[in-house]
């Protein structure tokens, strides 16, 4: 072949190249939305996250697929999921993504108002009686911050779920994040109604409970709700029995008024409850004082301005035994 025919050769598969990307585009944008749809879980949940519709989110993951040359989800009717090559861009990509986020975030330091959207995970009795009262406040003081507030007892990677901040029962956290408490320490109260006391004889100690029909909680993982209790320096734990099983607090309260059987609830759920009758506390001797709620973030990531914000509001309140 001539130089000139090599020459030739060259250009036009330079031509096919350049043809090729210009068919292909990858858009940075693609990638945080293909982010949002693993995040979410589908389509629809990250288009109403984006204010966008459900084909628009579509077309950009088909985009992306194309101009990466491989499929990044397996989509079914009810699901979607990513691939093996779609798990190895997630992993690159949400630490990537994140200091993204957090470099233009920063930017906030220089506002008078600063602004940005902190995303908690945390158990319904946390966020009930303690988190959301919390960030009411907050948002007063700081009216162009979001907050979101997903309620789920389940344990999960808060970093990998795309979240913020988390809150759960005692320490019982990874270690790769910081703790802080997050309201007073909690105790429990075992209520029921007049109605079902009326015929029944109350309990004086808590074995005397397995006699009783009790409303019982499961969590999500499975395990059944145990009841502890102490005085004295004695301390009783029981596995209630009763024909009801729920699993959440709110239904138990609800239960428990209907006169269904003998609840086991935070205090903060009831108190308002037993100062009206519609409940009678039983066994309020035996007590046990029980750890705060923490609220847990990463020590190993640059928070961006808006959360620092809301874990230093969270460090200066004065917590009392009411929210």
């Amino acid at each position: 072949m001539t130089q000139i025919g090599r020459a030739d050769k060259l250009i036009k598969m330079e031509q096919l190249i350049k043809q090729d990307f210009s068919m292909r585009p990858l858009r940075l944008d693609s990638l945080e939305i293909f982010e949002d749809v693993v995040r979410c879980g589908g389509f629809r949940a990250a288009a109403i996250g984006r204010g966008v519709s459900s084909s628009a989110i579509s077309q950009s993951i088909s985009v992306l697929e194309e101009a990466l040359g491989i499929r990044l989800l397996n989509r079914t009717t009810r699901s979607v999921a990513p691939t093996e090559a779609g798990e190895r861009l997630l992993a690159r990509l949400r630490p990537a993504l994140h200091d993204i986020r957090t470099a233009i975030d920063d930017l906030n330091q220089l506002r008078e108002r600063p602004s940005g959207t902190v995303r908690i995970n945390a158990p319904g009795p946390a966020a009930d009686h303690v988190l959301c009262p919390v960030a009411f406040e907050f948002m007063e003081v700081y009216p162009d911050i979001n907050v979101e507030i997903i309620s789920d007892a389940a344990i999960i990677d808060i970093v990998e779920q795309g979240f913020d901040a988390g809150v759960r029962f005692g320490k019982q956290l990874a270690q790769d994040m910081i703790a802080m408490p997050l309201g007073p320490a909690l105790r429990y109260a075992i209520v029921a109604s007049p109605d079902y006391l009326r015929n029944r004889s109350r309990p004086e100690s808590p074995r005397d409970l397995l006699l009783h029909d009790c409303i019982r909680r499961r969590f999500p993982g499975g395990t059944m709700v145990t009841w502890t209790f102490e005085k004295d320096g004695d301390q009783v734990e029981i596995t209630p029995k009763g024909r009801l099983t729920l699993s959440s607090a709110h239904q138990e309260r609800q239960a428990a008024l209907s006169g269904s059987g003998i609840a086991h609830l935070f205090e903060d759920y009831v108190r308002d409850d037993i100062e009206k009758g519609r409940v009678i506390e039983l066994l309020p001797d035996w007590k046990k004082k029980l750890p705060s709620w923490y609220l847990y973030y990463p020590s190993k990531r640059h928070t961006s301005a808006a959360v620092r914000l809301f874990l230093e509001y969270i460090r200066n309140r004065k917590w009392t035994s009411d929210i």
